[in-house]
């Protein structure tokens, strides 16, 4: 979008003019978030010419009309109804219905709470097996970086093997993820970066969708059932597991490491479920109040509406900001404390609506129990140095975060 092209600001509408995709406020949001909140329910950003919401309650009324507020135009800055997509359209994440329908049914479906229950057993094997090891380096007095060694290596491992994919080369994963969701930003440096990273892989990826490099039975497999029933076509099939493995890596990876820095930097709120690991759950949950992993999605008017009383016109851009409206204190009280004793029921980290995270079933599954097994085996968990962040248009991401873990 070049400056010509934005549209002038709208009669009564606030002005925040900043850059949200900007370094600085991606590596500190809450000032920000703050300013945006603060200027009204919906403000108008010129930098980009879209609308912006960062409070709970008008977040919440975007992502739940999705009549209204429609996904297929993309999620992101980009309008795929004035310029064509930069790769074909999720089947799941960039569709309304009845598209969308057909999809979301089969991965419901799949990831049941019948299949969550079944999953369960070897999920937690797995993640005593990951943090046996790594309470075995933290005896040794090893420095233990999280993000690698706990973040990405839990969910690189069970995951993928639940869909049914093979070993080798699943760190293509998170350089594809990471491209990905920086594509729902403007064409800036980091997408630019992102991209070139992912040309390699892309092959790669797609590759490993088609049928015969899933194992039978698998997550995968049970999409190309539905198509072999003529839920979807033979062609959507590895569309829609390309979707799936996207849902359920990404958000998790970085859900998981975010709560990581949670209890490492509020170390009350780790005594807390270090004495009580069954406050696993909730704890993860308040860490994606707090630190939301997806901090933005973007929607588009397919007609002229009104927001808290401001008209938009059809085929406007919307940006909610998700991040913003879970530290939204019309909701929350005290929303700038980490506190795992809180229900933060109604946060918006996964989204909501019909388009909401298909796979946060596993991402919280996967986040209870690293948490717990952490809580079980560790008196305290502490910062060892200054964490890296890796920034991403969409996500809230750590690249490092040194920590020292004090075994029980």
């Amino acid at each position: 979008m070049t400056t010509d092209s934005v549209p002038a600001a709208p009669a009564g509408v606030p002005v925040l003019d900043v850059d949200p995709f900007s370094n600085a406020l991606l590596a500190d949001p809450y000032p920000y978030h703050e300013r945006l909140r603060a200027a009204g329910p919906v403000v108008w950003m010129p930098k980009y010419g879209i609308y912006v919401t960062g409070r709970h309650e008008p977040v919440r009324q975007v992502l739940n009309d999705h009549e209204s507020y429609i996904s297929s135009a993309g999620v992101g800055l980009a309008n795929f109804s004035k310029e064509p997509p930069f790769r074909p359209k999720s089947l799941i994440l960039e569709a309304d219905p009845p598209n969308h329908t057909r999809a979301r049914t089969i991965l419901s479906r799949i990831l049941s709470p019948r299949t969550v229950a079944q999953i369960r057993e070897s999920f937690a094997q797995e993640a005593d097996h990951l943090l046996d090891g790594v309470l075995e380096a933290a005896r040794r007095g090893e420095i233990v970086d999280g993000v690698p060694r706990i973040a990405e290596a839990y969910p690189l491992k069970v995951f993928p093997d639940a869909v049914g994919l093979g070993s080798d080369g699943r760190e293509n994963l998170l350089l594809y993820g990471d491209m990905i969701f920086n594509a729902f930003g403007p064409r800036n440096e980091l997408l630019i970066r992102s991209a070139e990273k992912v040309q390699p892989v892309t092959a790669w990826i797609m590759a490993h969708c088609q049928r015969a490099m899933l194992r039978p039975g698998g997550f995968g497999d049970q999409i190309y059932q539905a198509a072999d029933a003529g839920e979807i076509s033979q062609d959507e099939a590895p569309m829609l597991v390309r979707s799936f493995l996207s849902a359920g890596v990404d958000t998790t990876v970085n859900g998981i490491g975010n709560a990581l820095w949670c209890l490492a930097t509020n170390p009350e709120a780790y005594a807390r479920l270090h004495a009580d690991p069954s406050l696993a759950r909730q704890a993860f949950e308040e860490s994606l109040r707090y630190e939301s992993a997806v901090q933005t999605f973007f929607r588009t008017t397919s007609r002229e509406v009104e927001l808290t009383g401001i008209p938009m016109p059809a085929g406007s851009k919307v940006l909610t900001v998700l991040a913003a409206a879970n530290r939204d204190e019309r909701q929350w009280p005290d929303p700038d404390r980490f506190d795992i004793g809180r229900r933060p029921t109604g946060h918006m980290a996964f989204g909501s609506g019909i388009h909401g995270c298909v796979g946060q079933v596993v991402a919280r599954l996967e986040g209870e129990l690293i948490l717990a097994g952490i809580a079980k085996r560790f008196a305290r968990i502490e910062l060892a140095g200054e964490p890296t962040r890796r920034l991403n248009n969409t996500l809230r991401a750590l690249a490092s975060l040194p920590l020292r873990l004090i075994p029980a």
